[in-house]
């Protein structure tokens, strides 16, 4: 009885956390997918890990990224105000 009374516990604290919901989504998702992947583990993994807080160094990665595109952008519009004044009429 008492096995099963911390087996209840832990149950309800799979629940509470929300491990239990996350757990049903992602099986349920391999259970959906038309061609199963060859490791149902990796699938498993990928798809929790999808959900893990971020690295900080991929965190800095996006705003190295972010700061790029935008000085890409920048200087495409400088290049294209350049190429009209540089047009002989």
């Amino acid at each position: 009885q008492a096995a099963d009374s911390k087996r209840e516990q832990f149950r309800r604290y799979l629940e509470k956390s929300g491990v239990l919901d996350t757990l049903t989504k992602v099986l349920v998702a391999l259970y959906e997918e038309p061609e199963k992947p060859n490791s149902a583990l990796d699938f498993l993994k990928h798809h929790l890990g999808a959900s893990a807080p971020e690295n900080p160094e991929v965190e800095a990665l996006r705003l190295e990224v972010a700061e790029m595109k935008e000085k890409y952008e920048a200087v495409l519009e400088e290049n294209k105000n350049l190429k009209t004044k540089v047009k002989v009429y």
